[in-house]
């Protein structure tokens, strides 16, 4: 896996004590002589998505067979590119891996407890215990290797069972279309992307809303590579610690609003720059509101939290 690289479950690494004690169904398993090696599991499908309260029941299953964490958002264009690829590769296994799905938004316990700075954010869970995967849009081939990679670590820590799946679900994956191809420009933004060349990405975005400036996908796309650029540098903890240092002190308000953002924080973003952009003098607020401007794009302008939020500014402007 990346940083840290695979080699022993990291125990400790994430703290999931808080959500491993709640009442869930169980997970329906056959006892196994082995302790849970080559045991078979049913579930309703091998994409699931999970909630803060049905986690227990995904750490139960994560004895048996591994479970990979999909964490993501609506408004997270890398989260749609990426979530494709893991449901198509977690198929092909066949049972030997299942994919649990979470939408930090509307999870924000289990965004907590994995710590997601930024997402998509992928990790896997074995023997109930996590183990870091990777972080943002990745090449497919890149997956596939750390797949592997983690069935590895789980015949090491004797997590091999498997899974089995309704027939319908088999169906309907079957019946699953093909991905539509992307337009040149969107194609060449996420190769960048998958090259980690964020600015290469936002060029190309540039270049798709000059010949259309109508592209929302587009558009969405550069504030998602601009956003990317900006945070993948920032030391989580120094940024924390200089914003809470100086309030007034835009550079540092203004990262730690975008990590709050990357890390499926709306709400916390929102009012972080509105409480600086209320604190500053007439003359300092074009940086604050121009943030602010972007980051509502970013998540939607029919989101609620993006429409009480605009409310407020408008409330300061006047």
């Amino acid at each position: 896996m990346t940083d840290p690289a695979p080699g022993a479950v990291l125990r400790g690494a994430v703290d999931l004590s808080s959500l491993r004690n709640r009442p869930a169904a169980p997970v329906s398993a056959p006892p196994s002589a082995d302790g849970g090696a080559g045991a078979a599991a049913s579930v309703p499908s091998l994409v699931i998505d999970v909630t803060d309260a049905t986690f227990p029941q995904v750490l139960e299953l994560s004895r048996t067979v591994p479970v990979v964490v999909d964490l993501w958002a609506e408004w997270c264009g890398p989260c749609k590119q990426l979530s494709p690829l893991l449901e198509k590769v977690v198929r092909e296994l066949a049972g030997r891996v299942v994919l649990a799905k979470v939408d930090v938004d509307a999870n924000p316990q289990l965004a907590q407890a994995f710590r997601a700075q930024s997402i998509p954010m992928v990790v896997a869970l074995l023997a109930g215990q996590p183990v870091p995967m990777f972080t943002g849009a990745v090449p497919e081939q890149q997956v596939r290797d750390v797949f592997t990679q983690l069935l590895q670590l789980a015949q090491q820590n004797g997590v091999t069972g498997s899974v089995d799946v309704d027939a319908d679900d088999s169906a309907r994956a079957d019946e699953t279309p093909a991905e539509p191809e992307l337009p040149p420009l969107h194609a060449a933004a996420f190769a960048a992307i998958e090259a980690g060349d964020y600015a290469a990405a936002a060029t190309a975005y540039e270049q798709a809303l000059t010949e259309n400036p109508r592209d929302e996908d587009a558009r969405a796309g550069l504030g998602q590579v601009r956003l990317l650029d900006r945070v993948q540098h920032l030391d989580l903890q120094a940024v924390r610690s200089a914003a809470a240092a100086n309030p007034l002190d835009i550079p540092a308000q203004l990262d730690a609003a975008d990590l709050d953002l990357a890390g499926g924080h709306i709400e916390d973003a929102f009012g972080r720059l509105l409480e600086l952009f209320g604190s500053l003098a007439a003359d300092e607020r074009s940086p604050v509101r121009d943030r602010l401007l972007e980051l509502f794009g970013l998540v939607g302008d029919a989101d609620p939290r993006v429409l009480v939020a605009r409310r407020r500014l408008t409330s300061l402007l006047f």
